[in-house]
């Protein structure tokens, strides 16, 4: 009797401690679990930011163009570009949002370098207000996408990562873009074409200049 109790107390430890083994290890797989959550997490929490900026700065843009154009006679096709772009940062995939909102900061960099030709638009409240209101939007833009940037390289370490890596796939966790411009062609300026402004802006002063030498 005692050698078969011997054997059963073994079995028993021996249950024991492999049921042990078994919630350390769904322990660890949960802390690892939640850990990609987590990360993940704060990317999304990180673009959402973004996007609430890019549609900040898309309320904003119908404001300044209409500004833009009591004090110069645009055509239509001038502003065909920042028209278009506006649409693109909040339309589409996170990629167009954020290749589209690149190539809208040129854009309306060109506008506030050309409105320094024009004093009138240039010390109009309305158009310095508009500025400075997509100048800070541009500078938020640019805070939170260094934030987004640092949580997806924290997410994306994570994921390819030990032990991460073990479970990353089967969990469906997938790696996540960084807020950068894809190509050397993105990078370069939006030309927004201001003949037509200042064309406009020459047959007007040439009109005033008739009327006053005029008898």
């Amino acid at each position: 009797m005692i050698p078969l109790l011997f054997a059963i107390l073994q079995i028993a430890g021996l249950a024991t401690d492999a049921l042990i083994a078994i919630v350390l290890i769904l322990a660890a797989i949960a802390l690892i679990y939640n850990g990609l959550v987590s990360k993940r997490n704060r990317v999304q929490d990180a673009w959402a930011q973004i996007d609430v900026q890019l549609k900040r700065r898309y309320d904003l843009i119908p404001n300044l163009i209409e500004t833009v154009k009591g004090y110069a006679k645009y055509e239509k096709s001038v502003l065909t570009d920042v028209t278009r772009l506006r649409a693109s940062i909040v339309t589409g995939s996170a990629d167009d949002k954020l290749k589209a909102n690149d190539q809208l900061s040129k854009a309306l960099k060109s506008i506030f370098a050309v409105a320094e030709n024009y004093p009138d638009l240039k010390a109009s409240e309305n158009f310095k207000e508009l500025q400075e209101q997509l100048e800070g939007t541009e500078d938020k833009i640019s805070y939170v996408r260094t934030s987004y940037n640092d949580y997806v390289l924290e997410y994306n370490n994570a994921l390819q990562q030990f032990p991460g890596n073990l479970f990353a796939n089967a969990f469906g966790f997938k790696p996540t873009d960084y807020f950068k411009v894809a190509t050397e062609a993105e990078k370069q300026p939006v030309k927004v074409d201001f003949s037509d402004m200042s064309n406009n802006a020459d047959a007007s002063q040439k009109g005033a200049e008739g009327k006053k030498k005029a008898p």
